[in-house]
């Protein structure tokens, strides 16, 4: 039974349980982080470009074109 006063996030982690909420913001398709984005973001681990592709489905090389529009945008709105 999830936590009401729990994000569901936290409640896939404590149970390791997968997350059946799609309607999350934070919803993915991906077993190994439990459909959750925001478990497949471990504090303190670096992840390569590979390893976020294999989260998102995607390659490597995709995720650096995202990554250097992501940094494009940034720079553009603070100059």
């Amino acid at each position: 039974m999830m936590n009401p006063m729990k994000t569901c996030f936290e409640n896939c982690r404590l149970l390791n349980q997968a997350c059946k909420n799609t309607e999350c913001r934070h919803s993915i398709k991906n077993d190994s982080s439990l459909n959750c984005l925001l478990l497949a973001v471990k504090p303190g681990q670096t992840q390569t470009l590979a390893d976020i592709g294999k989260v998102f489905d995607l390659t490597r090389m995709r995720i650096c074109q995202i990554e250097k529009g992501a940094v494009a945008k940034v720079k553009e709105e603070n100059a």
